[in-house]
């Protein structure tokens, strides 16, 4: 293993999870995390760190100074972090703070963006339906209306996925269930004209904005 300085729990300090994520250190990051839980470090202070980390990943694969390997790394780091966060966070979130369906729409299979969302919202206290990838219109709302999730989640990486989006939001219309579910979407090439295309309520351009949203439209 890499030496970070992290040989003991007075050395591992939490503010150092941040840059080694950053940095795409998988055993500085998991090992950091272990030190801070051992040495009492409030999980959520851990889960803070870790998205700062991912925001910064983030930053620098739009720079170009990161590629798509550089993100799946890090987005595989993150999870395993969160593994080892979760058991410490169980009594927290023993109440939920409500439903949210999420999944990639018909067409489309990218699933990172999707996964470090649906994780990052599992770990604020939120029951995450995830249906999958490249999903047709019914499968989001057949999941909302058993689950009874006040927010769903449409995540497309490719432009092709607007239509299926567009299609998403008319099919929620169409089962009288789009004044009470608030639609969400989300992809790097979304925006707010993306929005006015598809006719959903707002979209996220980071893991970040969707909890965001998340506290908007289900808290």
């Amino acid at each position: 293993m890499p030496d970070n300085g992290l040989h003991g729990k007075e050395s591992g300090r939490v503010e150092e999870i941040s840059e080694l994520i950053t940095d795409i250190d998988e055993d500085g990051t998991l090992e950091a995390v272990r030190v801070s839980l051992g040495g009492g470090t409030d999980p959520l202070v851990i889960v803070e760190q870790l998205r700062d980390g991912m925001g910064e990943v983030g930053v620098r694969f739009e720079a170009g100074d990161y590629f798509l390997p550089d993100l799946i790394m890090s987005s595989e780091i993150f999870r395993g972090a969160i593994a080892l966060i979760e058991p410490h966070l169980s009594g927290e979130l023993a109440q939920t703070r409500g439903d949210i369906v999420l999944g990639t729409v018909k067409g489309d299979i990218h699933d990172i963006g999707k996964d470090i969302v649906g994780t990052m919202l599992r770990v604020s206290g939120y029951q995450v339906h995830d249906v999958g990838v490249d999903q047709p219109a019914e499968v989001f709302v057949s999941k909302a209306r058993e689950t009874g999730a006040k927010l769903v989640g449409l995540s497309g990486l490719l432009t092709v996925a607007f239509d299926s989006m567009k299609e998403t939001v008319e099919a929620f219309a169409a089962a009288g269930m789009r004044d009470s579910v608030k639609i969400a979407i989300g992809g790097g090439p979304v925006n707010q004209s993306v929005v006015e295309y598809t006719g959903a309520d707002a979209y996220g351009k980071d893991p970040a904005e969707a909890i965001r949203l998340a506290e908007r439209f289900v808290s």
